[in-house]
């Protein structure tokens, strides 16, 4: 059964509002929450950035039953891939075994501004193998000592262990990083724009190398968590008010910047129906349930992240549980 995760953004709202939101969509119904990893948001001016490991362990320690999962950390510059074991096995007992870990390769926003050099998909795609060989061994009680291209630890152990075993998901956007997660994680993340072009792209070289048994552990079989950006708005003056801390998430140079300030810049000399254009704007509770619904029966999610942004959010949380979640449960 599709399991929905409210989509908490720390590139819009400070930490100690994400801790209440994450509350309210327990209360509500929903089964999990996927928290966003980032070092800078995606504009200067009505923006946040919290740091989500310690919004985690709040999270965690004031909910009961709300799966956690980072959507995503990238273990590979920023962070070694033995404290992401560390944090993930930290977080994970003090949910009382409810935490997953998500992880991707990364983007220049975060990596750039603390001085490391962003490579191209190779290189992150090597380091990646690297990090996960690394998390997982640590994560299931190992005492690692490894000498990697890029990593290396000298009998590394993790001494607060899990609470039970973590699932691993890859965050993939095209065929390679597809494979890469069929081969090396527990499940993929699919970040949805058009239904139909996830599955070619993305979805179908996963299961295809998931088919292949070629994983590099004793892996479980074809998991996939889902994501789609909704903007919930009345009108498009409404929905510009709602949009503005993630305006620069479609700015043109989006992938070469590191200062929201830039992206600001950017995204507002375009005219503002160009960028509205970039994402999907709803106004009613049957469009909501026709943006998710791809997900749950093309794309055959188990986790569908819900990622929404209106102008009264704990609103918009509430309807969400009242009246979207019942009939996406029952598709």
């Amino acid at each position: 059964m599709t399991q929905f995760f409210y989509f908490c953004g720390h590139e819009q709202f400070q930490p100690e509002i994400l801790v209440k939101h994450a509350q309210l969509a327990e209360a509500v119904g929903f089964n999990g929450v996927l928290v966003s990893e980032h070092f800078h948001p995606w504009v200067d001016d009505v923006s946040a950035s919290g740091f989500a490991w310690s919004t985690l362990g709040a999270i965690a320690q004031t909910t009961k039953t709300l799966q956690l999962m980072t959507a995503v950390t990238t273990p590979l510059w920023r962070y070694h891939p033995a404290l992401v074991a560390q944090a993930a096995a930290t977080v994970d007992r003090l949910s009382g075994g409810r935490f997953q870990l998500g992880v991707g390769t990364g983007e220049k926003i975060n990596e750039g501004p603390l001085g490391y050099v962003f490579p191209p998909y190779e290189e992150r795609a090597a380091r990646m193998r690297e990090a996960l060989l690394i998390i997982r061994q640590l994560l299931n009680g190992e005492k690692l000592t490894y000498r990697g291209q890029y990593y290396q630890t000298d009998r590394a152990k993790l001494y607060s262990p899990p609470s039970k075993a973590i699932p691993i998901w890859l965050a993939a956007g095209g065929p390679k990083s597809a494979k890469l997660a069929a081969k090396m994680a527990d499940g993929i993340v699919m970040s949805v724009k058009d239904p139909q072009e996830a599955v070619d792209k993305v979805l179908t070289p996963y299961t295809t190398e998931v088919s292949s048994g070629q994983q590099n552990y004793q892996g479980s079989n074809r998991n996939v968590c889902t994501m789609r950006w909704v903007v919930f708005a009345q009108d498009n003056d409404e929905a510009w008010r709602a949009l503005q801390p993630w305006r620069g998430l479609r700015s043109p140079k989006r992938s070469e910047a590191v200062d929201p300030a830039e992206l600001r810049t950017l995204t507002d000399i375009l005219p503002r129906q160009e960028v509205l254009n970039k994402f999907v704007i709803v106004s009613t509770v049957e469009e909501l349930i026709e943006v998710y619904r791809p997900l749950v029966t093309v794309l055959g999610a188990d986790i569908v992240g819900i990622q929404i942004t209106s102008v009264d959010q704990q609103a918009t949380i509430r309807l969400l549980g009242e009246q979207v979640l019942p009939q996406l449960s029952n598709l």
